[in-house]
């Protein structure tokens, strides 16, 4: 966004533009209600209620952005048919948006996205274009086919009306939750964050607002450490919701003003946050929607300002979304597990002689250790010349002292187990 444009937005009615937004959106968009979270609390030890976007119309929140922008189009500008660039789940809120209005959408979307999110943006009327391997490539092809064919552009962050759409989050968390202390966000392109943000400084400002992102996405970091927009050279994260190496000009201008603190998280505390709200609340959030709550257990160390400030904390994260396909779900659930010491995998060299093995399934009975998987290979041994076999075991554990007990046991029974992961 052009500067001039940056500045013009900042001098419009923030509060009656976020309220128009509200009443375009009500019967649209679901106004998602606050699930207080026991298990976070505990955890955490400050109260802890989420924002469940993930149960959002399109199972994201970007449908309020998306809706917002283009129930503000005339119907000569919705004739001329919609164009825009996602990374899954603003494609589906465009795309939703649009068949509503009965305009004609086409999604440009980088060739990473799963599948899942492709065939639901399909499934909306919205014909899919992959272009790229990130976002911000394919945003570059949907602003070429903006300008070449004459259709409307919706960016998915960088546009004051997508912006005070996301920003209804806001209002919503200000409704229920009239005690709230803190905000946590994900950020990506900044829309959500920045909308959020003006919601709450713009009604409530003593409640601060945090964002938070991935170890492998540091543009935001970079940009609010030196003050303006400092786009990332490469972004390595499976949040490929916030997977974003430049971020927006006018959620720049609004966070660089509004946001209280940033954190960062790594891969596994995403992980770990996914498989936690699966086992504690049978809900079911994607890598991006899951950043904000793995910031949790990391506020008093890593934000200043959350440290500092006193009294009791309540706190609400926004999980963003919950598109998240099968295969991925899998893999991460599996991560998930590795990383909290639920699943353990080790290597072993056995004398190849007859009862080994039965020797090592007996040592793993005994410690309550259920055996997922062997691989029983004497092509594998250190030595090949040696009388030896080389036994991988996977097992199913119940956390890292589980894990060190049996170890303790293989050892004690004159093996030399070496732990995979």
């Amino acid at each position: 966004m052009e500067q001039k444009d940056v500045l013009k937005a900042l001098q419009r009615d923030h509060a009656a533009e976020l309220k128009l937004a509200a009443k375009r959106l009500k019967g649209t968009a679901r106004h998602t209600e606050i699930i207080p979270s026991p298990a976070l609390s505990e955890m955490t030890g400050h109260e802890i209620l989420l924002k469940p976007e993930n149960l959002q119309v399109t199972g994201s929140f970007k449908i309020r952005g998306a809706y917002n922008k283009i129930a503000s189009l005339s119907e000569e500008q919705l004739a001329r048919g919609i164009v825009t660039a996602s990374a899954g789940n603003h494609a589906q809120g465009v795309a939703y948006a649009a068949r509503e209005r009965g305009a004609k959408a086409t999604i440009c979307m980088p060739q990473i996205t799963p599948p899942l999110k492709v065939d639901a943006t399909k499934a909306y009327g919205a014909d899919v274009v992959l272009y790229g391997d990130v976002f911000d490539e394919a945003a570059a092809h949907a602003a070429e086919l903006a300008e070449t064919q004459g259709m409307i552009y919706v960016p998915p962050f960088d546009d004051y009306e997508v912006i005070c759409g996301q920003g209804t989050i806001g209002l919503e968390i200000l409704e229920d939750v009239p005690n709230v202390t803190d905000v946590v966000v994900p950020l990506g392109g900044g829309g959500l964050g920045a909308g959020v943000a003006l919601a709450i400084k713009t009604f409530k400002p003593e409640v601060r607002v945090i964002g938070a992102i991935p170890e492998g996405s540091p543009a935001w970091k970079d940009s609010l450490a030196s003050g303006h927009v400092s786009p990332a050279d490469q972004v390595l994260t499976s949040a490929e919701g916030v997977a974003v190496k430049h971020p927006g000009d006018l959620p720049f201008a609004l966070l660089n003003e509004f946001l209280d603190d940033l954190v960062t998280v790594s891969e596994r505390d995403i992980n770990e946050m996914i498989l936690l709200m699966l086992e504690k609340h049978k809900l079911v959030v994607e890598a991006a929607g899951a950043v904000s709550l793995a910031a949790l257990e990391h506020l008093n160390l890593r934000s200043r300002k959350f440290a500092q400030a006193g009294g009791p904390h309540v706190v609400v994260p926004i999980m963003s979304g919950g598109n998240i396909d099968t295969v991925t779900m899998g893999a991460v659930i599996q991560k998930g597990m590795i990383a909290r010491g639920r699943i353990m995998n080790f290597e072993v060299e056995l004398p190849d002689t007859p009862g080994q093995l039965v020797k090592v399934a007996t040592l793993l009975a005994e410690q309550r250790a259920n055996v997922i998987a062997l691989d029983h290979d004497q092509f594998k041994a250190s030595g090949h010349y040696t009388n030896a076999v080389s036994l991988g075991v996977t097992v199913e554990t119940n956390g890292p002292d589980h894990i060190d007990r049996i170890l303790a046991a293989l050892r004690q029974a004159g093996f030399q187990p070496k732990r995979i992961y």
